[in-house]
Parts: structure tokens; C-alpha cells; sequence
């Protein structure tokens, strides 16, 4: 297998970069936040400004999606207490701006993982396609709902490797798998639900590590 250098950008977890180091790759993750594991092969920093650096084949994204998603468009036209609306529209095009430079990054393989957007996030990304798939982390062993849009230049959808059964509704189970979505709010609550799931990240290295 040949071992290529993986860019995995902005993540502090260490979580994707891992999956991909345990399979002999040579891979970095990026974040404005220090490695939560202390890890050597963690650049602090913003990532547009590594994109160039001679990463072979892949990069593997996670721009913040709190103003792209669809669930967070009511604050487009009634913010936030303590909010303003010009402040919404305009961490809206921070945060649309950093996804289409991850799309458009001079990498030959790169996959950004993102919510389903709503309309003005994707009027404002360039050359913006719809995700290849929408995928969930109970189809990868993970006892979690939280469908993710997988956006893929050049790679391969994920094949599912451990798909649970999913509890049904109302049940305490359920209430459990849907822990993501009822997080508490508070200061961690964003940093909290953005942790990636290790079995949808071993099926990313598996996968496409060998692409």
C-alpha cells in the first residue's frame, strides 16, 4: 500500500488523522485549537494557508457548519438573543467561504463533511455541487443519529461496514442515539457535537486510503 500524506482539516480530535495513521499514511490534522491528544502531527492554525503544501491525494474536512446547515437558517432572518442579523450573515460568509476553499483546495481527493445546507450557504460556495451521499454514523457501528453530507471530488461514496438497527421512536434507546441533537446548551456545546465518529473515520481510512 502506498502511503500517501493526508490532510485532515480543521479537527483537534485527532480522531480521522488516527484512523489514517494506524494504516501507515502519513497524516497531519489542523485546527485553530491545539490536538486534544498532543499529538506531534498537529498543525495550530488556519488551514487555507497549508492547502498548497503537497498534500498527495487526500483531504478530509470539517469546516464549522453552524451558519451553513439547515438547521441553523431561522437565525438568517431572527438572530439569536444578544445577536445581531448583520453578525449571522456575516459569520455566514466566513463560514461559506472556508468550506469553498476546502472544496476547491489544489488537492487530487478530497472529501468535505458537512450538514445539508440551505440555500444562501450554497449560493455563496464556489462551484458547489450537492453531497455524493448522506451518510450516518449508525451504518458504521456507531449507536448515533446525525445524517452528514459527504461532498467528494474524486473518491468513492463509503460502503457501509456495521449497519445497526436503528430503535424506534420514542423509545429510551432512541432518545439515546439522538444524543447529539440534544446536547445541552452551553460555552462546549458547538466543540461537543463536532466530534467525528471513530467508525465512520476507520471506514474513511480503509476505503479511501487505498484508492
Amino acid at each position: 500500500m502506498i502511503s500517501l500524506r493526508v490532510l485532515v482539516a480543521c479537527e483537534f480530535t485527532g480522531t480521522v488523522r488516527r484512523a489514517f495513521a494506524a494504516r501507515g499514511h502519513d497524516a497531519w490534522s489542523c485546527d485553530l485549537l491545539a490536538a486534544e491528544d498532543g499529538s506531534n502531527k498537529h498543525i495550530i492554525g488556519d488551514v487555507r494557508e497549508i492547502l498548497g503544501d503537497g498534500w498527495d491525494l487526500l483531504m478530509v474536512a470539517h469546516p464549522p457548519c453552524t451558519r451553513l446547515c439547515n438547521s441553523g437558517v431561522r437565525w438568517l432572518s431572527k438572530p439569536p438573543r444578544k445577536r445581531t442579523l448583520p453578525e449571522m450573515w456575516d459569520e455566514l460568509r466566513v463560514g461559506a467561504d472556508l468550506f469553498s476553499t476546502c472544496w476547491n483546495a489544489p488537492i487530487e481527493r478530497v472529501c468535505v463533511e458537512n450538514p445539508v445546507m440551505h440555500k444562501h450557504a450554497t449560493a455563496l460556495i464556489e462551484g458547489y455541487e450537492k453531497p455524493a451521499q448522506i451518510v450516518q454514523p449508525w451504518w458504521f457501528g456507531e449507536p448515533q443519529f446525525k445524517a452528514t453530507g459527504l461532498y467528494l471530488r474524486n473518491l468513492p461514496p463509503l460502503v457501509a461496514t456495521n449497519k445497526l438497527v436503528p430503535p424506534k421512536s420514542g423509545t429510551a434507546e432512541h432518545k439515546a442515539w439522538s444524543k447529539v441533537h440534544r446536547a445541552s446548551p452551553g460555552a462546549h456545546r458547538g466543540r461537543e457535537r463536532s466530534r467525528f465518529f471513530p467508525g465512520v473515520a476507520d471506514a474513511m481510512a480503509d476505503q479511501w486510503g487505498s484508492t
